[in-house]
């Protein structure tokens, strides 16, 4: 789970690491007090769980209380704050810096370490840099038993050319960021830019914090509210415990298995097609298809391709669940079926008496359902002109 980069800044400044004196605001005039008490120019920045704020006009500095109200409404309030969900906003005093670096920690599965990643580049897009100058990124492993020891802080700290005394700030602080990572049970720690100022104090221009979803019953296990997530469809299988991610394409995927549901979007992109939503209502959830396909529906996809390969979630259940939805639901679009797995025999039985045909093979059907997401609206009558119909 993202957090907002308020509360990402909170838990460094509870770990020793400095970051700027900001004020979290909800309307535009209290963005003008903040403003007003922090001293101009300042930094006004809009709280939304997306990377590139700058560049799309979310992060600004002003020069004057009466400019950051302005901004403020403006994001709040207007259209550009509407398009990108802003609901909050974090106003922060400037800081004068003679440098940026970038800092973070993050987890290498196939080491099983933690990884330490360390630029002398601050404030630019690292994955980018990452593709195209490698050699500048500096990289550390770090044994998570063990924990970040002295020597591994100090030898990127000089690798980074800072001077001794900046060497020590930093070592200190990548300590508290270590600390961050391990008691927020985090996936990633990030502090992008890591500003060093004229007197060699480092501090944390931006944060980004991402927390591990399996650790939530030692983080306090709250539902995360509707501004944690990029829709109410999204925010809604959350709430169910349905895993789910929201696109912007045609085909609505509701598939059982992570590693099945990610090969058939790969499937329909590869086919040609666009993927409107990423669904997997296996494992806990295989007794959820109407749920599942209600969610699916609030997308008003253009097909709906169900694929399943059910072991210990059964197939004939997982059908009789599918049944059960299309009566209760009666979509008006297309539904393709690909039910595998145990029970699979009293499934096809079920999927016919739907009046689905039931397919066998995967990629015929992401096939059918990218052609019938490229065809011609027809107006079909509830539950659709399915090539996945007989």
């Amino acid at each position: 789970m993202k957090l907002f980069e308020y509360q990402a800044k909170a838990a460094f400044a509870e770990r020793g690491i400095a970051v700027p004196e900001r004020r979290l605001c909800d309307t535009a005039d209290e963005a003008a007090a903040a403003a007003a008490e922090l001293g101009c120019p300042c930094v006004v920045k809009s709280q939304v769980l997306a990377g590139g704020r700058g560049k799309a006009g979310l992060v600004r500095v002003v020069a004057s209380v009466e400019e950051a109200r302005a901004y403020a409404a403006e994001l709040l309030t207007g259209t550009l704050g509407a398009a990108h969900g802003v609901r909050k906003l974090l106003v922060e005093a400037a800081v004068d810096f003679a440098r940026e670096l970038y800092l973070s920690i993050t987890v290498d599965p196939e080491a099983a370490t933690a990884l330490v990643l360390a630029c002398a580049d601050g404030g630019v897009e690292i994955e980018e840099l990452a593709r195209m100058s490698p050699e500048r990124i500096i990289r550390e492993r770090v044994d998570i038993d063990v924990g970040l020891l002295p020597f591994q802080a100090r030898n990127i700290a000089y690798a980074l050319d800072l001077e001794p005394g900046q060497a020590t700030g930093f070592a200190a602080l990548l300590t508290g960021l270590w600390k961050t990572f391990r008691d927020e049970d985090a996936e990633l720690v990030e502090i992008n830019p890591l500003f060093v100022t004229e007197s060699g104090t480092l501090v944390a221009g931006d944060g980004k914090l991402v927390v591990d979803d399996n650790a939530a019953f030692r983080q306090g296990g709250a539902v995360p509210s509707r501004e944690y997530f990029d829709s109410d469809v999204a925010f809604e299988a959350a709430l169910e415990g349905i895993p789910y991610l929201q696109f912007d394409g045609d085909i609505s995927l509701m598939c059982a298995g992570a590693g099945l549901t990610t090969v058939v979007y790969d499937l329909v992109n590869y086919e040609g097609g666009t993927v409107a939503n990423y669904l997997e209502f296996g494992g806990p959830n295989y007794r959820k298809a109407v749920r599942a396909m209600e969610l699916c529906l609030m997308n008003s996809p253009k097909v709906i391709l169900i694929v399943t390969f059910g072991t210990i979630a059964r197939a004939d259940v997982m059908a009789e669940g599918i049944a059960e939805a299309i009566a209760k639901l009666r979509p008006r679009c297309p539904i393709v079926a690909c039910i595998r797995g145990t029970g699979e025999e009293k499934a096809v039985e079920t999927l016919k008496a739907a009046g689905l045909q039931p397919l066998f093979d995967t990629e015929e059907a992401v096939g059918r359902a990218v052609a019938l997401a490229a065809a011609p609206s027809r107006g079909t009558e509830p539950g659709g002109d399915s090539g996945g119909r007989p």
